[in-house]
């Protein structure tokens, strides 16, 4: 038997505050990762950042890490790399310490 469009709704309204949820927590963890790290205090255009975080991500997934075009250049890629490298050995050091 078909659900009523209502009870639809209802479960998506509770699908989204479940995600909601789960993407607070994953942004906390990350967040904690990063300050352990000490990029809080790194002055970065949030662009630049988030490139190097999936950058960082294709890495632990075992892709190939490769430019994405945007505001970085080559020397800013180059830049990037030991920054990035950096972050993934706090990051191993900040959950072994959790």
């Amino acid at each position: 038997m078909k659900k009523p469009s209502s009870k639809i709704r209802d479960e998506i309204a509770k699908l989204q505050e479940q995600l909601k949820a789960a993407e607070t927590r994953e942004a906390e963890r990350i967040g904690r990762i990063a300050l352990k790290a000490s990029l809080g205090e790194i002055e970065v255009d949030e662009t630049e950042l988030q490139a190097a975080f999936e950058d960082l991500a294709k890495r632990f997934r075992g892709g190939k890490v490769t430019t994405t075009g945007g505001k970085r250049g080559g020397g800013a890629a180059e830049s990037n790399a030991p920054s990035t490298q950096d972050a993934s050995g706090a990051a191993a050091g900040g959950t072994a310490e959790a």
